[in-house]
């Protein structure tokens, strides 16, 4: 579970906490090398999917006397307060929990991943059988797979807590809303999208209810990545590479969304119905025109990039929660939407960013023939480059009523039915000293050269 830091509540200023990183790293490096099953892991997980084995760790258990307590509590680890357990954190940036174990405990590394039955079948280990048992892709559970002879390896399917109800029951609620989820209305048309967010909102609270809000934002979000990469080939290759190892898409970033301005406060509206919270907004100037909400869901670990046009007068209100007038002139975002829908709807997400060895995935995706655009973000601490856009058809009746509307031109309605626009992406991203920020003029670069006016984005 991602805890948001109490004295950035209001700001959210990430700065890259390199003493802590360098922590965490050692003693990842340390224990994966002691043991044979970890190290090959590692290898396979830079070889065969461009990742690495520090992106994936979400929980490193240490015995009380490691020397490297002192280490981390001088790096800015602190005492998480958990009565039951003895955790250490550090809200300053992206980092494993610390759990501190019984003097005479083996270390163990915790990875995250979407289902843990599926990594045991991927890899086996000297305890798969047993571990495989406890996932059921709906309860978050955690089993150690291998058991080494230094250290062990286990891993953890997170889907929040659930409230206290037969499993069987419990089941069946999962299993009407996958349904309800998969069939919801996902109209292209402005005049329908109202009625759209408030089936999905009204659904949202139906599940919360019942699933809990942990479980309900996990659930959909499995669901949304399913059909943001039935819709985009780069995303469908690097998850047939991560599912070969059984990792699914257990290093996902964020997610983002692009919505119109109309729809804006009713995106953030369903988003904190799950149980999102407000974290730090991005506006990057008048010449750029938009603006981002970025949320957080710390049960589900779960983060949102919400996009919208936005005009200079509106950055000092609250634009997540105030209705926002449309407009005819349509900046990138707008444009987007109008041309496909709203992500949250019709489109779906405009792209999963997820964490990689930067030049690892971008060689590895070169070669299965996906391209990457050059990077909008190269920091030491911080790194970001989309795949080519994917393509997609816009339908011509959509085209005709931008032209009546004059939100495009003539002549731009005929280049986008003769070779569509610019859709989703995959985003390569690699974060380095714990970095939990963004990189706010990097992000408005890349959003005017995917702008689909822009030929060099179609």
């Amino acid at each position: 579970m991602v805890n948001l830091h109490p004295s950035a509540a209001n700001n959210f200023h990430w700065q890259p906490q390199p003493d802590a990183w360098r922590c965490i790293a050692r003693i990842v490096q340390t224990l994966a090398a002691d043991e044979p099953y970890i190290q090959d892991l590692a290898v396979r997980m830079l070889s065969e999917t461009g990742t690495r084995l520090i992106d994936w760790v979400a929980e490193i258990r240490l015995p009380f006397g490691s020397p490297e307590v002192d280490n981390l509590l001088a790096a800015g680890f602190v005492d998480a307060g958990d009565p039951q357990r003895k955790l250490l954190v550090n809200r300053d940036g992206m980092f494993p929990v610390v759990h501190l174990q019984a003097e005479s405990s083996k270390p163990c590394l915790v990875i995250k991943v979407e289902r843990l039955a599926d990594f045991c079948t991927a890899n086996g280990g000297s305890n798969w059988e047993q571990a495989k048992e406890q996932g059921n892709g709906f309860l978050s559970c955690t089993a150690v797979v291998h058991e080494g002879a230094k250290c062990d390896l286990a891993a953890v399917e997170n889907h929040g807590s659930t409230p206290q109800q037969p499993v069987t029951q419990l089941a069946e609620h999962v299993a009407a809303f996958r349904t309800a989820v998969a069939g919801r209305s996902r109209p292209v048309a402005r005049v329908d999208a109202g009625a759209a967010f408030d089936a999905t909102i009204a659904l949202f609270r139906d599940a919360v209810a019942k699933l809990g809000t942990g479980l309900a934002c996990d659930l959909f979000f499995q669901l949304e990545r399913e059909y943001w990469q039935d819709r985009n080939l780069a995303a469908r290759l690097q998850k047939q590479r991560q599912d070969a190892l059984g990792l699914g898409w257990g290093n996902h970033d964020h997610h983002t969304y692009r919505s119109s301005r109309a729809g804006f406060h009713r995106l953030i509206e369903a988003l904190e119905v799950l149980g999102f919270v407000c974290r730090e907004r991005f506006y990057a100037g008048a010449d750029a025109g938009w603006g981002a909400q970025v949320l957080e869901q710390a049960e589900a670990g779960v983060i949102v990039f919400a996009d919208v046009d936005l005009s200079p007068d509106e950055v000092a209100g609250d634009f997540a929660h105030q209705p926002l007038e449309d407009r005819a002139e349509l900046g990138t975002v707008g444009l987007w939407c109008r041309l496909h829908g709203e992500a949250f709807l019709a489109a779906g997400m405009h792209h999963l960013e997820c964490q990689f060895d930067f030049d690892a995935a971008r060689a590895q995706l070169a070669l299965l023939g996906i391209a990457t655009m050059e990077p909008f973000t190269d920091f030491p601490f911080l790194r970001q480059a989309f795949t080519a856009a994917e393509t997609w058809a816009v339908d011509p009746d959509v085209l005709r009523e931008a032209v009546a509307d004059r939100a495009i031109t003539a002549a731009e309605a005929e280049r986008f039915e003769k070779q569509g626009a610019s859709g989703s992406h995959l985003e390569i991203l690699e974060r380095n000293d714990g970095y939990k920020g963004f990189n706010q003029t990097g992000i408005s670069d890349i959003i005017q050269r995917t702008d689909p006016r822009n030929s060099s984005a179609v």
